[in-house]
C-alpha cells in the first residue's frame, strides 16, 4: 500500500470544513461526534442531540462534567449561550418536521443510489434501528463519515447494501479514509480522492463505479492525534 488512509479524526475534520455557518446539526452516535471537535473558527454550528438538547458546546474538562448534561450517547456536555433543552417527543418532532440542515452518520454500508444500512449486520448489531431513521429521512442532507472499506477489506460503497435498510436514496454526501464522494443522480461522484492513490486503486476498493465529472483535488488534512 502505497498510501496512508486517513484517521477517524481526519475524516471528521474534513467533514467539518463543508458545513455552513448557521446550520443546524444532528450527530450520530459514535465516531459522528467527533465532527463537533473540528469547527472552522468564526462559524457557528448549532448541534442537536435527539434525547432533547440543541445548541450543545464542547465536552468538559475530566472532573468538571455534570451528568445531568449529555448527549444520546450518554456522553458529557456543556452548554452554549441560548441552548434549549426540552423533552424527546419535541425533539424528534423537530427532527422530522424538517428542521435539521445536516445529519452525520456512521455507514456499514452505502449504495451508489444513496441507500444507508448502519444499524446490524447479519446478526451483530443493536436490536433496534431507532432514531437514525427518522434522522434519514427528515434532514435536508444526510453525510456519512467512514473508513473505506470494512476492517477485512470489503467495500463499504457498494451497488446495492446487502444489510437491513436505516434508509433508502438519503445520503447526499461521504467523507472517507480515502475520498470525498458525491451521491448523484444514483452514483457515486468522485469529489476528492488522497494524492497517493490513483483512481485504479481506488476503484478497486469500492464496490460500484466512481464517476468523474469534474476535475478531482487532492484530499488534504492537518496531522491530527487520534
Amino acid at each position: 500500500m502505497s498510501y496512508k488512509k486517513l484517521t477517524n479524526p481526519q475524516i471528521a475534520w474534513r467533514a467539518a470544513q463543508d458545513i455552513d455557518d448557521g446550520a443546524y446539526v444532528n450527530l450520530g452516535i459514535g465516531f459522528p461526534e467527533m465532527v463537533a471537535r473540528f469547527q472552522p473558527p468564526g462559524r457557528e454550528v448549532i448541534f442537536h442531540s435527539e434525547n432533547g438538547v440543541l445548541g450543545f458546546g464542547e465536552a468538559p474538562v475530566d472532573g468538571e462534567e455534570d451528568w445531568d448534561l449529555i448527549n444520546a450517547g450518554k456522553k458529557a456536555i456543556s452548554l452554549n449561550p441560548g441552548a434549549a433543552i426540552f423533552n424527546s417527543a419535541d425533539s424528534f418532532s423537530l427532527v422530522r418536521g424538517g428542521h435539521l440542515d445536516v445529519a452525520i452518520l456512521g455507514a456499514y454500508q452505502v449504495a451508489q443510489n444513496g441507500d444507508l444500512a448502519n444499524w446490524r449486520v447479519g446478526h451483530a448489531g443493536v436490536p433496534a434501528v431507532g432514531g437514525a431513521m427518522d434522522l434519514v429521512n427528515g434532514a435536508k442532507q444526510v453525510i456519512v463519515v467512514t473508513d473505506h472499506v470494512t476492517k477485512d477489506g470489503q467495500p463499504k460503497l457498494v451497488e446495492s447494501c446487502s444489510f437491513p435498510l436505516t434508509g433508502v436514496r438519503c445520503v447526499t454526501k461521504i467523507y472517507t479514509s480515502l475520498a470525498v464522494i458525491q451521491v448523484r443522480d444514483e452514483r457515486f461522484v468522485l469529489l476528492e480522492k488522497l494524492k497517493d492513490i490513483s483512481f485504479d486503486e481506488l476503484q478497486s476498493l469500492t464496490g460500484a463505479a466512481l464517476h468523474i465529472e469534474n476535475e478531482i483535488v487532492d484530499l488534504e488534512v492537518p496531522e491530527l492525534e487520534s
